[in-house]
């Protein structure tokens, strides 16, 4: 199982950016898949999840600025990030439930994240 992230960046408030999640080692399009991000406080948040033949969340702080999209032909997940805020600041990592049963549920330990900076 192998989740690899990338699109993070510097970018000025009010500014977009779009997270990738590449999967691979499982099979993508029946697994449950979630965005968390690790704040400078350490804590990790869940800011989106796609649960299959459930429902999608997003985190309240984030609705109507973050969409969690997904494209089953490249096993990939996004996170479409508008109108970033200086609190959005964060590791972004994804994953899925068999990801964490391999290696806990700290986020910092699913991989290798990728670094939002939201600052002017």
């Amino acid at each position: 199982v192998q989740l690899v992230e990338s699109g993070g960046g510097l970018v000025e408030p009010g500014g977009s950016l779009r997270l990738s999640c590449t999967a691979s080692g499982f099979t993508f399009d029946d697994s449950d898949m979630a965005w968390y991000r690790q704040v400078p406080t350490n804590e990790c948040e869940l800011v989106a999840s796609n649960i299959r033949g459930g429902t999608s969340y997003i985190r309240d702080s984030v609705k109507g600025r973050f969409t969690i999209l997904e494209d089953n032909n490249k096993n990939t997940m996004y996170l479409q990030m508008n109108n970033l805020k200086p609190e959005d600041t964060a590791v972004y990592f994804c994953v899925t439930p068999r990801l964490m049963q391999i290696r806990g549920s700290k986020c910092s330990d699913w991989g290798q994240g990728t670094q939002v900076t939201v600052s002017s």
